[in-house]
């Protein structure tokens, strides 16, 4: 990034569920987007029936394409993991499918799920993810970043979960809209405000994260490694 510090170059984005990508990081993506980066974005489940009705599946998949389409995202991969049974499932399949990611497409960048998030299938996808990062590989993602996913990283548990303490922040200030317009394309995961998963809510995160290092709008991020 231009004025930056990180590099971030070829970047893979896991998201759990359809918008978690947005949620966390659609301003990031934006703006890699526009400047020239390669961004793809792994979604790693997908509801099954019983459990989930496969029409409104479809629906949230359509409306995720859209969105990523919006975000100029390069190219979307969908895992098909069965959604809220990542617990259930042999870790050494999670992680497998992560991994025949992370080797096809060699990024540089990594931005993942807080590990402290409420949401099991959020945990999982962090530690498969860091699995699937390992440095002792022949090429592996230089940089690492954690996102915060609305509704789910802060409604953990105090003194029991991991806090999500960020100490990287991504201006978004020319992409917020372009961050909104995204999630508004995901019309049956929005709500109405004061709800968390409301465009209102979203951009006062944004604008609270941004005052927090003097900008209009910014994304926030923990660190989970850096190799320069």
């Amino acid at each position: 990034m231009p004025g930056s510090s990180l590099s971030f170059g070829r970047t893979l984005v896991f998201a759990p569920h359809p918008d978690d990508e947005v949620l966390g990081a659609g301003g990031t993506i934006a703006r890699l987007a526009s400047e020239g980066e390669e961004v793809f974005v792994a979604v790693v489940t997908e509801g099954k029936p019983p459990a989930f009705d496969p029409a409104e599946v479809a629906r949230t998949q359509a409306e995720a394409k859209e969105a990523h389409r919006a975000l100029g995202v390069k190219e979307t991969f969908w895992l098909r993991l069965p959604a809220a049974q990542l617990a259930e499932m042999a870790h050494v399949t999670v992680n497998a499918a992560l991994l025949e990611l992370v080797r096809r497409l060699a990024p540089q960048t990594v931005l993942l799920p807080f590990v402290g998030d409420m949401h099991m299938d959020h945990q999982l996808t962090f530690a498969s993810a860091l699995v699937a990062c390992r440095p002792h590989q022949a090429e592996f993602p230089k940089l690492i970043l954690a996102y915060e996913t609305l509704s789910e990283t802060n409604w953990n548990a105090p003194y029991l979960s991991p806090a999500f303490a960020p100490n990287v922040f991504v201006d978004i200030s020319d992409y917020r809209e372009a961050k909104l317009k995204a999630m508004q394309m995901f019309a049956s995961q929005l709500r109405e405000a004061p709800h968390e998963r409301s465009i209102e809510t979203l951009s006062a995160l944004a604008t609270l994260r941004g005052a927090t290092v003097l900008r209009r709008a910014a994304e926030a991020f923990v660190l989970v490694r850096h190799v320069v």
